[in-house]
């Protein structure tokens, strides 16, 4: 008996022992690790593990263990805005009737919205999307079990449209973070959210793809009305330049408030942030999009750490081939990334990547879109160093890459004097030039499309969008990205005037005056 008392007695101090190792080192370590590695110490200290995958006595899978466990750690987000400049949205003659006939205005009603979050950290830090946060001035978290927390704002990522905010609380619930990399096409996945301000709803579905690229993070408020892409929620993104998208796809229903929801395997492990779907109505049609948490995760980390995200650049612009735009650029390769710029003083430029290289291969594998070098990149550092296996002169050749911290926009590499350069950036926008299948939509012979415009440039100012055709810049006819160098050499008077259409085939023409 005495033998086993002193057992029992040794087993419960070595326990403890463990126990507080542990807590230790957490506590000594926690600001240095990742939440992956947060949450391994979490989950082993507390003698917890993530669901494993059910199969019923059908052979199916079944959720009932993963749901159970994933739907304490989503929360319901509720955000409120501002309503200054309210009035600016009355017009003068509005306000003119309203006062002659002795009516009373409406007021204008505080701005709210709505959606999800995913608990990642005991003590409170949650992930969500951008677009969910994004302008707030009030952030209120509801947990699964009733309780009601103001959050703050950790930090912000446009690129990916992801958001971190921290609750103050302990002892959450937590989702253990998954790897999005082993994520099969075809296998089961729940979404759960907050759907419709239905809290913690759990739909089911398979992955339908991955490394999707629909191009809408930063393009929200120029969708075309019969565009089927938008948001679960119906908020503005600002414009960016450096937009990340490598989605996964998913059946799993996702509506209006799912946004920044869970999208979790049959273990019940984080794959994915649910951001977007496709839609010709608002609602669910079938086509869900999911952030991979392998992106999110550096990501996260690095908006815990340093507030930002701390991105390296190849130091290319490039596009995905594929028939139409290999017919444009005159060469018989349909897959691969094409080259079209290379930065000076660049990571590529120092490696020996050149204009019109192909790329082939990212770190080995197969580059089909855009994403798979997005993707790639996006969980790197500057200094961090990529792979690259081009195709030149019909020969393979093979670079290796090192990241910069700094990415100059690609009209930096032109030949321009200062002053075109200067306007450049005082216009805040990207170019190139229209496929054959643009100018046939546009009834036009030659121009250039917009493809980006940043915030507090000339276009930003003037409302000149993304997806806007430019012709003319000062009567002089623009169909490429040099005659707009010329141009904007030629400048008189000051005066910038540019014409052109709208995305819609409106006309546009604006006149900027230079200051």
């Amino acid at each position: 008996m005495k033998k086993f008392g002193l057992t029992l007695l040794t087993a419960f101090v070595g326990g403890a022992m463990a126990l507080g190792s542990y807590k230790l080192i957490e506590n000594k370590y926690a600001s240095n690790m990742s939440f992956e590695d947060k949450q391994k110490v979490y989950l082993t200290s507390n003698h917890l593990s993530p669901a494993t995958a059910n199969v019923s006595s059908s052979g199916l899978p079944d959720f009932v263990q993963a749901a159970a466990e994933v739907t304490p750690a989503v929360v319901y987000i509720r955000t409120t805005y501002s309503n200054q400049g309210a009035d600016n949205q009355q017009s003068e003659l509005q306000q003119m009737f309203g006062q002659m006939f002795g009516q009373r205005m409406p007021q204008q009603q505080v701005e709210m919205a709505s959606g999800s979050g995913v608990i990642i950290s005991p003590d409170g830090y949650i992930v969500t999307n951008n677009h969910v946060v994004d302008k707030a001035v009030k952030i209120e978290v509801v947990t699964n079990d009733h309780r009601d927390f103001k959050a703050k704002v950790i930090g912000t990522d446009p690129n990916t449209d992801l958001a971190l905010i921290k609750i103050d609380g302990s002892d959450l619930p937590i989702v253990k973070l998954g790897n999005s990399d082993n994520v099969k096409v075809g296998e089961w996945v729940l979404a759960v959210g907050n759907p419709f301000k239905l809290t913690s709803t759990v739909t089911a579905g398979i992955v339908s793809a991955k490394g999707r690229n629909i191009n809408i993070i930063g393009n929200e408020d120029n969708q075309d009305q019969n565009s089927p892409f938008g948001r679960t929620q119906y908020q503005q993104q600002p414009k960016l330049n450096q937009a990340i998208e490598s989605f996964i796809q998913t059946d799993a229903a996702i509506n209006p408030g799912n946004s920044g929801g869970a999208l979790v395997n049959a273990s019940g492990e984080l794959i994915g942030i649910n951001s977007a779907i496709a839609s010709h109505t608002g609602s669910y049609e079938g086509y869900g999009f999911a952030i991979p948490i392998n992106l999110a995760k550096k990501v996260l980390d690095d908006i815990e750490k340093y507030g930002k995200v701390k991105r390296g650049y190849v130091g290319i612009s490039f596009k995905a081939l594929d028939e139409d735009v290999a017919a444009d650029l005159h060469i018989d390769r349909t897959a691969g990334l094409y080259v079209d710029q290379v930065i000076a003083g660049g990571g590529a430029d120092a490696a020996g990547i050149k204009p019109g290289d192909i790329i082939t291969k990212v770190d080995g594998n197969k580059a089909y879109e855009s994403s798979d070098l997005q993707e790639t990149v996006g969980r790197l550092e500057p200094g961090d160093k990529v792979h690259l296996t081009v195709v030149r002169g019909g020969e393979e050749k093979n670079f290796t890459v090192t990241l910069h911290a700094n990415n100059p926009q690609p009209e930096a590499l032109a030949a321009n004097p200062a002053s075109a350069t200067e306007l450049y950036n005082k216009i805040g926008a990207t170019f190139m030039p229209l496929s054959n299948a643009q100018k046939a939509k546009f009834h036009v012979n030659a121009g250039v499309v917009v493809t980006q415009v940043r915030n507090g440039g000339l276009f930003d100012y003037t409302d000149v969008p993304e997806g806007s055709v430019i012709t003319n810049i000062n009567k002089q006819p623009i169909s490429s990205v040099a005659d707009i160098d010329r141009a904007l050499s030629n400048l008189q008077h000051g005066v910038l005037t540019i014409s052109g259409l709208y995305p819609d085939g409106t006309r546009l023409r604006s006149t900027i005056e230079i200051q």
